[in-house]
């Protein structure tokens, strides 16, 4: 087994983000290897750090799935053909760098013969006798790493970078979906082929049969169905995965009511879900337009990717509003709802590794701010997240349990509400520029930041011209207005 281990499970091993990993590298803390670490520095750079294990891990994820308001995934051992494939593999992993240690090992001995009577072979002996043995948390991690191997194999997706890792028994593509990766794929069953790709590195297993047939020369290239197959190894996989807006098609899905629960006395979850083969996809920050009772609003999606065939939209009661009218009174569970989407383009940046600070006005500015915020914590990529919700009146914080459940569960997400007053819907640049003159301290170097903003235009706007007046970069900040 290699002394190197990815970025992505180096993180998991002692417990920190990928972005806390990468904060290290970019400062020369830890040093990187065309993405992967040594044990001996990652130990060095995490001194007398307890190094995760999976029950821990599994602990710590159901903590963050019920923040999330998400039904808790089982986290299952796969099926015993793919299970005994993955050990097989280890094993003759092992089998491997044992040959390679040994003869290795032979050759710096032969090496250290022939120098013996020179300063260099004394030296040689010396750094064998060192080199050559392993510390205990060593031989720990390594342990542990080579049981994530048969539990949680690590894929990387080419040419974009994006990770992540096959739990239990999941297929590929259900644990793409899970982090919130926008993979392509059309029925999720093996019919369509939308959702094959290249298997660059790596070996795959069939998990089910399926309808859609490969040619011979994709068989050759490596093809494979990800709704069908899952990892044997850690894999390198070349599939597209969208990054924006304009790499997903417009789509029309007809849902259905699921659940219809009350977030605060003018607030109400409305959860839909899409049919198992005709799933929207969508990226985080998006927005769909829903039919209610012949009545069409765009509204925000206020979910992850991540949450499969489940969208969730926040509606406002407003009496006189002829959607929120229906909506409250007569709209039923299991009631058909055709949705259109996604629109819009306030969606997550490109993978920085650097803190994320969200910036939520009042009710209409929270719901696309929840779906980005949940990708990203799927996505483990950010340093720290922190949540600035400004409210004119305390009755705008319609979701708090939430956010308060993501600051008790997770370290390095921060939860602020502020109340800034009527003016927040009257006197806009006033009070927008107060609220932010008590944010700002806690900002800390507007550089190193990603700024997500959302809220009505004016409020927006104000918040802008603030932002970039402090020295926050614009290729860094992302608007969202209602409409």
């Amino acid at each position: 087994m290699s002394g190197l281990l990815s970025l992505s499970r180096a993180a998991r091993l002692v417990g920190v983000s990928r972005g806390a990993l990468q904060r290290k590298v970019r400062d020369g803390v830890l040093d990187s290897f065309e993405g992967m670490v040594r044990v001996s520095d990652l130990l060095r750079a995490f001194p007398g750090t307890q190094l995760e294990d999976e029950a821990e891990h599994a602990r710590v994820s159901g903590i963050k799935e019920r923040a999330f308001g998400r039904r808790v995934l089982e986290r299952l051992l796969p099926d015993k053909e793919v299970l005994a494939a993955r050990l097989g593999e280890l094993g003759q992993d092992l089998a491997e760098s044992r040959v390679r240690e040994a003869r290795s090992q032979e050759l710096l001995r032969e090496l250290a013969r022939r120098l013996a009577d020179e300063p260099l072979g004394a030296w040689l002996r010396r750094e064998m006798e060192v080199g050559m043995a392993s510390s205990d948390e060593e031989r720990a991690i390594l342990a542990r790493e080579g049981v994530m191997r048969v539990i949680a194999p690590h894929v990387k997706v080419v040419p974009g970078g994006q990770e992540f890792f096959v739990e239990g028994a999941d297929s590929l593509l259900e644990a793409a979906l899970r982090v919130g990766l926008a993979m392509p794929y059309g029925c999720s069953s093996g019919n369509c082929g939308d959702c094959k790709a290249r298997v660059v590195a790596g070996r795959v297993a069939r998990t089910r049969p399926h309808d859609y047939r490969l040619t011979e020369a994709e068989k050759l290239q490596g093809y494979a169905l990800m709704c069908c197959n899952t990892a044997v190894t850690d894999l390198v996989i070349e599939a597209a995965v969208a990054r924006g807006a304009s790499d997903i098609a417009r789509q029309s899905v007809t849902t259905h009511v699921l659940k219809m629960e009350p977030l605060s006395p003018e607030v109400m979850l409305l959860e839909l879900v899409t049919p198992r083969t005709n799933r929207l996809r969508f990226l985080a920050g998006q927005s769909a337009e829903i039919v209610l009772g012949g009545m069409r609003a765009t509204l925000p999606i206020a979910s992850c990717p991540c949450e499969e065939r489940r969208l969730h939209f926040h509606l406002r009661q407003i009496p006189g509003n002829r959607v929120s009218d229906y909506a409250f009174g007569r709209l039923k569970l299991g009631e058909s709802v055709p949705v259109e989407g996604p629109l819009g383009d306030f969606v997550p940046q490109d993978e920085s590794g650097r803190p994320i600070v969200f910036i939520a006005f009042g009710w209409m500015g929270f719901a696309p701010v929840k779906s980005i915020i949940e990708h990203a914590l799927a996505q483990e990529a950010a340093e720290s997240i922190d949540l600035w919700w400004i409210g004119a009146n305390p009755s705008d914080h319609y979701h708090p349990k939430l956010c308060r459940a993501w600051a008790e569960a997770l370290d390095n997400f921060h939860y602020h509400p502020l109340i800034a007053g009527a003016g927040l819907h009257g006197q806009v640049t006033e009070s927008v520029r107060h609220a932010l003159e008590k944010v700002a301290p806690e900002l800390g170097d507007l550089a190193e930041r990603d700024v997500y903003v959302a809220g009505e235009p004016a409020q927006v706007d104000a918040t802008r011209a603030f932002l970039l007046a402090s020295g926050l970069p614009s290729a860094q900040l992302r608007c969202w207005e209602s409409q």
